[in-house]
């Protein structure tokens, strides 16, 4: 069973440990099965692609893209640091098909650094 991954699609992170130490980008992909991310800018490889003749030209060659990273090598940022991320649990109501109202709890991610949710 895979852990939980707490960072999403679109979440800002820096890089806390390898070679691109330090860089920052914003999440592309989240890979959950094997606990990697896809990060813009970040752990870039180059790629060699066969040429395919399309209608709109030639594809192919040589190309740079990014590379997954592990999440235990990124943090996300909040603000000018970074940020461990938490959960609580919060009240909310929701409307019946009938016009009737309930509450619900719904669960969000929070700064553990500042308390605020992401």
């Amino acid at each position: 069973m895979a852990k939980s991954i707490n960072i999403k699609t679109g979440d800002t992170v820096k890089v806390i440990a390898g070679k691109d130490k330090g860089a920052q980008g914003k999440v592309l992909k989240v890979l959950r099965e094997d606990d990697r991310v896809i990060v813009e800018g970040v752990n870039q490889i180059k790629k060699h692609e066969k040429v395919v003749n399309t209608g709109s030209g030639n594809t192919g060659g040589i190309v740079t893209v990014e590379a997954p990273i592990h999440v235990s090598n990124v943090m996300l940022v909040e603000g000018d640091g970074v940020t461990r991320v938490g959960f609580k649990k919060v009240e909310g109501t929701k409307k019946r098909p009938d016009g009737s109202t309930y509450t619900v709890q719904r669960s969000v991610r929070v700064s553990r650094k500042t308390g605020e949710e992401i």
